[in-house]
């Protein structure tokens, strides 16, 4: 078979961490005689050129080529590109991995979409990744119509006969931004990029000891000299005017201006802090006409003019200002409706625990930064706007995968409102009221979401800040009475809202990743449970969620004996929002006792029973009584008035094991 990809790994001394980066290309979806791995050990003086040469002699499409040190990565990348017999080569970083179908995925969109460039969903652990680019598949992607500026690592999948054309190839020696540089002039010359934003395929990491090369201090001097080989790129490939200007301000607001504000620039040495601002101030002056700024949001635009007008201690008094600054949320409502959980909030900024205000200037709303007013007028000259663009604010809910970092923005409807301040005449804060509706179905791009942790996060764009912060926290009582289990689709899947510990923010359990169902369960007081009794069939009202109806196994374990009888059982929606849970008692079963119950719906698979906190009396005579677990323990201890203090509280599993002992114990003697 040809070879569809040729995945390029440049290497060096990454130690353990290039384990999960062979394994995970190892366990590729894509067979193994239509891709192969190129690793390039750039002289490493670790265990890792023998850990790689066991690896090619196992495994016949694992291949290693071992050169003398370069310095960096651009060499051994070239090298890759040379050895690679692929149609596509992808590349990735030795302490990074992929998604288990992302080269078969990638290639297969590559190869649809006619692409020369293929950009795969990114998720970072511990580093950032680009958000806004893989909001949604882009089988169609150039520079004008799609953010893919903001992405400029080299972790991409590149057609081999395009590379050859243009005979693209890094720049090679201890450098910065050799990757800006390639992947620039490639999206500038391919005739088409894709984006495939529906899987996640590609894994940045950030080591534990923080030694990757991109987390290093850098030499602001050699840094920047690299960075204008980046804009002459550009300038080489474009004409003067707005594209021109909207490329350049990405280096502008990632490289420069981003550096300088917050604490980011705060906890930089004063010495260095002030080599890297003069740097920085060379480069603006020089490269970067009115046009560049004027697209930043409002704060950037500040900041880009105090640098333009030399103004370090301005910038570093701004910078004070905005490390105050935090995103803060309030949850409103929680509640499902139609399987897809409804999540109310609103949303705002804050600094020093108190709401961000504005001004209002006629027809204008205005920003108060607390800057003296000659620096204010040197903005001014600059054609900076201080100006809030308010009406731009919005919020988005976003669901992020505890254990891998994958993320996925969820469907928003927002308005946005002013709130007058008290005292204050003309000022205001603004508030951002939302809803969203996750469906697990479809809320991974489309997809379902895998089973997991997912926390929810919202994040905040206004003015020059994009903020994220976690939602659950600070909740209205309303939001706590619509939390509840849900099992949605088919094949059946089993989500459950629940709130984290200690902080009480808002994670969604998908399939059961954790014990907190049985803990939702244990919790339940009698005034939760709605139980009755007709002869032959067991029915109870739980806080359950289910579209229409739903198949479930309930298990019976009688108390005395341990013996355990299944029966079908059916959960089925009520108008309220509850299920009622029934099944069949069979003639004779169950037995005379005290009988403990545990529900398995489908989705929480073999073996994975969830108790509940009710009980099944059987008399001799066969009739049957449903009791909450609590109601029967009060009942056993009403028996036995010797027995001090009161009833157990059936708030977590191991209370309810413990009051389960005592119901034992009792009908033991």
């Amino acid at each position: 078979m040809p070879i569809k990809v040729s995945v390029v790994i440049p290497v060096y001394n990454p130690g353990k961490y290039i384990e999960d980066c062979i394994s995970s290309l190892l366990r590729q979806s894509l067979p193994d005689d239509e891709y192969e791995a190129i690793f390039v050990d750039d002289g490493s003086t670790d265990e890792t050129p023998e850990r790689l040469d066991r690896l090619a002699a196992e495994y016949p499409h694992m291949h290693v080529i071992h050169q003398e040190g370069s310095g960096w990565s651009g060499k051994p990348r070239n090298v890759g590109i040379a050895a690679a017999k692929g149609e596509f080569i992808q590349f990735v970083d030795n302490d990074d991995w992929l998604g288990d179908e992302a080269l078969e995925r990638m290639y297969k969109y590559g190869v649809e979409n006619g692409a020369d460039v293929i950009v795969g969903k990114m998720a970072g652990k511990g580093r950032p990744v680009p958000l806004e680019l893989f909001r949604k598949n882009r089988p169609h992607a150039n520079v004008e119509n799609a953010p893919l500026i903001d992405s400029l690592t080299p972790h991409k999948m590149f057609r081999k006969a395009f590379l050859d054309k243009y005979d693209l190839r890094y720049m090679e020696g201890r450098r910065r931004l050799e990757d800006h540089v390639f992947v620039t002039e490639a999206y500038l010359r391919a005739e088409n990029v894709a984006v495939l934003s529906d899987y996640l395929c590609y894994y940045h990491v950030k080591r534990e000891d923080a030694s990757n090369a991109g987390f290093q201090r850098f030499d602001p001097v050699g840094y920047f000299k690299n960075l204008r080989e980046a804009l002459d790129v550009v300038e080489k490939l474009t004409e003067p005017g707005p594209l021109r200007d909207r490329l350049f301000r990405r280096w502008l607001r990632n490289e420069m201006v981003e550096r300088m504000r917050g604490q980011r620039l705060l906890k930089l040495p004063e010495d260095y802090r002030q080599e890297l601002f003069d740097e920085i101030h060379k480069v603006v002056v020089e490269r970067f006409g009115p046009g560049v700024a004027a697209g930043l949001q409002p704060t950037q635009q500040i900041v880009a003019g105090l640098i333009a007008a030399n103004r370090l201690a301005d910038v570093e008094e701004f910078a004070q200002w905005e490390s105050g600054i935090k995103p803060s949320g309030v949850l409103e409502t929680l509640g499902w409706e139609d399987g897809k959980l409804s999540i109310g909030f609103t949303a705002e900024y804050k600094s020093a625990g108190e709401p961000i205000t504005f001004r209002a200037d006629g027809d204008k709303d205005l920003l108060v930064p607390p800057l003296p007013q000659t620096s204010l007028d040197a903005i001014a000259l600059l054609g900076a706007n201080t100006s809030a663009p308010l009406a731009k604010s919005k919020v988005d809910l976003v669901v992020r995968e505890r254990a891998t970092a994958a993320e996925f923005f969820q469907p928003v409807e927002l308005t946005r409102e002013k709130v007058a301040v008290e005292g204050r005449e003309g000022d205001f804060r603004q508030i951002l009221r939302a809803t969203s509706q996750v469906d697990p179905l479809t809320a991974a791009n489309g997809a379902a979401l895998d089973a997991g942790i997912w926390d929810v996060l919202i994040r905040i764009s206004s003015c020059g800040w994009t903020k994220e912060t976690r939602l659950g926290s600070v909740r209205d009582e309303e939001a706590g009475r619509g939390r509840a289990a849900a099992v949605v689709g088919s094949p059946a899947r089993l989500v459950l809202p629940y709130w984290t510990d200690p902080h009480g923010n808002l994670s969604l359990d998908v399939d059961r990743k954790t014990n907190r169902l049985s803990y939702e369960f244990a919790a339940l007081t009698p005034a939760d449970v709605t139980v009755t009794t007709d002869p032959g069939r067991l029915s109870a009202v739980l806080p359950f969620h289910v579209q229409g109806e739903t198949g479930a196994t309930l298990k019976l374990t009688n108390v005395a004996s341990s013996r355990s009888v299944d029966l079908p059982a059916t959960l089925t929606a009520r108008g309220t929002g509850d299920a009622d849970l029934s099944a069949d008692l069979p003639v004779g079963e169950p037995a005379e006792g005290q009988w403990r119950l545990e529900l398995t719906v489908p989705a929480t698979g073999a073996g994975k029973p969830v108790a509940l906190p009710l009980v099944l009396a059987v008399s001799a005579t066969g009739g049957a009584v449903v009791k909450p677990l609590a109601a029967a323990a009060a009942d056993l201890a009403a028996k036995d008035p010797g027995r001090r203090g009161p009833a157990p509280r059936p708030v977590k599993s191991t209370l309810l094991r413990r009051a389960a002992g005592k119901l034992r114990r009792a009908l033991k003697k």
